[in-house]
């Protein structure tokens, strides 16, 4: 009998051990995500219901979820999908409610602040795994940019979100998104009317970044409070230059024709008000 050695390739890949293993399912992979502690908050967070109800802070987060990526023609069918799974999933512990209004009805009923956590601690959780992946060249590379949403015209959304600035617009909603450039990973967001601020949406968002983050943004990102905003959070910035932006050289001169180095950034109110102004560093690229 002739004995065969194994090639070498065979030997190495036998014994190589993957750096990160992920989940084996849907249900592997949210458990990852939203761990036990996230959920100790988020219910901590929603307090006690003042009455028993078959959809607390999991079940209406799972099933949640589950009908965001289930396919049918209402919601209705997508929910009767997703308190399918959710049950299968499951089978030990009490069930979720039956019925799609009393889903909905609930999840009218849970605070902003609950959803909110959930999606801090998956953030924290996404940077604990994935740390060093994220990481390129010593930052955290993020894009932010925000578009608007024409929505339905029904009577509820003409109330509560208004026009847009045209007359009869259709109701229109403002969303700031920002994402991770390497991944293309969505990071954070931020909803309003179609009148809303993205500078002011950003200056929110900015809280979600993690330390060495660097954010990417077109030139309607230019702003005094904002700059002061991310230079206080310690957010690095790059962004686009517009020619309606006036900067100024070291010796505090308006900058007539752009070059890279050094510039001021001090608007007229900025000026007036006594407030100081922001140093930054201009790049030219070459088109």
């Amino acid at each position: 009998m002739r004995l065969f050695k194994r090639p070498f390739w065979e030997e190495r890949l036998m014994c190589m051990r993957p750096s990160f293993t992920g989940p084996g399912s849907l249900l592997g992979c949210l458990n990852q995500f939203l761990t036990p502690d996230v959920w100790r908050q988020a219910q901590a967070v929603r307090g006690a219901p003042r009455k028993k109800s078959r959809w607390n802070v999991h079940r209406l987060t799972f099933v949640l979820l589950a009908i965001t990526w289930c396919t049918g023609d209402s919601v209705p069918e997508c929910f009767e999908t997703a308190r399918a799974w959710y049950v299968a999933c499951y089978q030990c512990r009490k069930r979720p409610g039956t019925t799609c209004p009393g889903f909905l009805k609930a999840l009218v009923g849970l605070p902003l602040p609950v959803l909110r956590l959930l999606a801090a601690g998956v953030r924290h959780r996404i940077f604990t795994l994935f740390a060093d992946r994220l990481l390129y060249r010593g930052f955290h590379p993020f894009g932010c940019d925000g578009s608007r949403k024409e929505c339905p015209r029904t009577v509820e959304l003409e109330q509560r979100l208004g026009e847009a600035g045209k007359k009869d617009s259709a109701p229109t909603l403002w969303m700031t998104t920002i994402v991770h450039l390497r991944y293309g990973l969505l990071w954070a967001w931020r909803l309003g009317k179609g009148t809303a601020s993205e500078q002011f949406h950003l200056i929110h968002l900015l809280t979600t970044l993690p330390a060495q983050s660097l954010l990417v943004t077109d030139a309607g990102y230019i702003g005094y409070e904002l700059f002061v905003a991310m230079v206080t959070a310690h957010v690095h910035y790059l962004i686009r230059m517009s020619s309606r932006a006036t900067v100024y050289t070291e010796d505090r001169q308006p900058l007539r024709k752009w070059r890279q180095g050094l510039v001021w950034y001090w608007p007229q109110w900025a000026r007036d008000k006594g407030l100081p102004p922001i140093q930054a560093r201009l790049l030219r690229v070459a088109g």
